[in-house]
């Protein structure tokens, strides 16, 4: 960081991938935890599974708003707004859990207050991202834009690992199963804290917009770009029609984002579940906690592994990526609903996660390629909005099936991934290689 802008200090900066990171972070931490919390509370597991829609919902509603906002209302406003909703959700809901599993509150008026602050994360948090892409990008020079953008960037992801892998960590003796959520509030204050001190809001350098961040959950990461390029590259142009839905060139690789967001979505809302079952953790929701986070882990590490190592390390294409990434997602999948212990759920999910890994990007770079620089900023909102859709209904219509038979959920996200690969194999034609911030 010490010499990667000349613009933004390292201490600055720091500030702005803590900001990113625990956003992220404290989401997926929360994944992890939630079904055991239901199966502590005896809530049905639908119901736990939407209050993850409801927020999801509210992130993609809310996050274009604020994406504008950044620049009407300061960016370091943007990202104060976004802390500030995160560390009350993380708090009101953890104080609330509590209540809850102490035998203070009833099960179902806490899972209603629940969800009341959970809107928080999700109609608040969403400020933070374009906020902090928007500070960076109009405070470095051109040619140290995309490494700085880079580095935020890939703290989102980051987050998405190390948020169910601290979680386990944090359910404390005296407050149990809600620890995460606190401790998470705590860190949130401290980065409130560091941002008020360590960042002034000096006059940027260079025009810029935040790009809208996709609602983060483990397994995803930020494929985003910064509008500030199009803007540079549009600047001059003559005005064109604005890209529409019905666009036949991008058209196949959103319904490729389609099939395949579902599937994924699909996979991690149900597999709290599957671990408490299938390890017969139901009567203790504390190991389940546990072993929820190292499969998510998992799962984290290995989309990561495919965004960050493979799919530059092959030079993989957008059509080989969203293929590849579809059979390898069939077969975790169905690994996963066939398994019977802790080590086969791991691999199962890995092996699904890292064909989502592949697909993720590949349908991403497939969009951007298909059509022209002046529409770039069109697609990038398109499949921004196909990412967040996918978790407002689909995790709990897994659950749904999933309580009625583990294997005609798990039978649906295979089938998805079956339909992309058929389908995909002749629809999906661009073979140039993926642009390098399509990778990330």
């Amino acid at each position: 960081m010490a010499t990667l802008s000349r613009a933004i200090p390292a201490d600055r900066m720091a500030v702005l991938f803590a900001i990113m990171l625990v956003a992220a972070a404290g989401n997926t931490a929360m994944q992890s935890i939630l079904p055991a919390i239901g199966a502590k509370l005896h809530i049905p597991d639908v119901w736990v599974s939407l209050a993850f829609s409801w927020s999801a919902l509210l992130w993609v509603l809310t996050a274009p708003h604020w994406a504008r906002q950044s620049d009407k209302r300061g960016r370091k406003a943007l990202m104060a707004l976004g802390i500030t909703g995160f560390l009350s959700s993380m708090a009101l809901c953890g104080l609330i859990l509590w209540a809850g599993l102490s035998g203070w509150l009833a099960a179902g008026a806490t899972f209603l207050l629940f969800a009341l602050f959970r809107s928080l994360y999700g109609a608040l948090g969403s400020a933070a991202p374009p906020a902090v892409q928007a500070y960076v990008a109009a405070r470095t020079d051109p040619e140290e834009r995309t490494q700085a953008l880079s580095l935020v960037s890939s703290s989102f992801g980051l987050g998405t690992v190390i948020g169910p892998a601290v979680a386990p960590f944090f359910i404390l003796p005296f407050v149990g199963l809600s620890g995460p959520l606190l401790v998470f509030a705590l860190i949130g204050i401290f980065v409130l804290v560091m941002l008020r001190w360590r960042l002034p809001s000096d006059t940027p350098r260079f025009a810029a917009r935040g790009a809208i961040a996709p609602y983060p959950t483990a397994g995803l990461s930020d494929t985003s770009r910064s509008d500030d390029e199009e803007g540079e590259e549009a600047e001059g142009a003559d005005p064109q029609p604005p890209l529409r839905w019905s666009d036949r060139r991008p058209r196949p690789w959103l319904v490729a984002g389609l099939l395949g967001g579902q599937a994924q979505a699909m996979m991690l809302g149900v597999i709290g579940f599957l671990i408490l079952d299938r390890l017969a953790l139901r009567s203790d929701p504390d190991e389940g906690a546990a072993m929820t986070g190292i499969v998510m882990m998992a799962g984290a590490f290995a989309t990561l592994l495919a965004q960050w190592g493979l799919i530059p390390l092959l030079k993989l294409t957008p059509r080989t990526a969203v293929l590849v990434g579809a059979a390898l997602g069939a077969a975790g999948t169905l690994m996963t609903g066939l398994a019977e212990g802790l080590h086969a759920i791991i691999i199962g999910f890995a092996l699904a996660s890292l064909g989502f890994g592949l697909f993720r990007p590949g349908f991403t770079a497939g969009a951007s390629l298909a059509v022209p620089r002046r529409d770039q900023g069109a697609v990038a909102g398109m499949t921004a909005s196909i990412n967040g859709s996918a978790y407002i209904v689909s995790p709990a219509i897994g659950v749904l099936l999933y309580n009625w038979h583990a294997m005609v959920a798990y039978g649906l996200m295979a089938g998805f991934c079956a339909i992309l690969l058929l389908w995909g194999w002749s629809a999906l034609r661009t073979d140039a290689p993926p642009p390098a911030d399509a990778r990330r």
